[in-house]
């Protein structure tokens, strides 16, 4: 189980894009609930974990910002044989939209993990601190590049998305500051599907499969794809993921939502000529 609550927080949807961020779409008050849910030939569609994305208002060394909280556990009917509640947090500038401060807390059975960044912008640095279970905290600065981003930021960044600017096949790459390493993300559009949410119905989609690895290129897993559906209208927020894993595939979707800054325009009640995903 540990990883796709990392997968969901930190790739679902940190695939777009190559050019600045101040096109981002923070809006406080928005919330996105999903449902983690485990598939093989025995279990169709087994339930096992919430992920909830969040923003609001907040201050940061007196400054207005924005924080955004992705919240991921497994569901109370798990939780006597495994514990997992991971928790991401950034604050971003409200006026620049770049983020100031990332922290993250895992839990996951007998592994924990907490970390915090500060970035320096002016400098092109950021600076970690990062601690595994009891071992002695570790810090490093590293370099970054002005599309380098943390993984919340990814998830946002995803918002600003023309695809027009996309062509169906054609590989991109983006930057990821993961833990204390600055990691490669590889996409690719797929193309425009009718995606079926379980429980929620049918949404125009632009479907993406996409690989996330190291700076040095080595694969984050096994270097197999994972699919993401993101709605095909003007709150491009992911409506569906799918990971193959060694035995079956894991899949988070989107359970509700409240709050989205503009009108849900991409849920049809039926597939049209688009192609139908099941």
């Amino acid at each position: 189980m540990r990883g796709i609550i990392h997968i969901i927080i930190t790739g679902v949807a940190a695939l777009f894009l190559c050019g600045v961020a101040h096109g981002q779409l923070f809006h406080p008050s928005e919330r996105l609930n999903y449902r983690v849910a485990y598939r093989a030939k025995l279990f169709p569609n087994t339930e096992l974990a919430t992920v909830s994305v969040t923003t609001e208002v907040d201050t940061l060394a007196g400054r207005e910002c924005y924080r955004v909280t992705g919240d991921g556990q497994i569901m109370k009917a798990f939780r006597w044989f495994f514990h997992l509640h991971d928790r991401y947090d950034i604050w971003v500038d409200s006026g620049s939209k770049r983020t100031l401060r990332f922290e993250s807390n895992l839990q996951e059975g007998d592994y924990t993990f907490r970390s915090h960044y500060l970035y320096d912008w002016d400098s092109l640095k950021v600076h970690t601190w990062a601690q595994r279970r009891s071992e002695p905290p570790r810090t490093k600065t590293m370099s970054l590049s002005p599309r380098s981003m943390d993984p919340m930021s990814l998830y946002f960044n995803l918002r600003s998305i023309d695809p027009a600017q996309l062509r169906e096949g054609e590989e991109h790459d983006l930057e990821m500051v993961l833990e204390d390493t600055i990691r490669t993300l590889k996409f690719r559009l797929v193309g425009r599907t009718v995606c079926k949410v379980p429980k929620r119905g049918w949404f125009n989609t632009l479907h993406l499969k996409c690989t996330i690895g190291t700076s040095e290129e080595f694969s984050f897993t096994d270097g197999s794809e994972f699919s993401i559906w993101i709605t095909d209208d003007r709150n491009k927020f992911p409506v569906m993921l799918e990971s193959p894993i060694r035995v079956g595939s894991i899949r988070a979707y989107i359970h509700s939502f409240e709050g989205l800054k503009y009108p849900l325009e991409c849920q049809v009640e039926r597939p049209t000529k688009r192609n139908k995903e099941e």
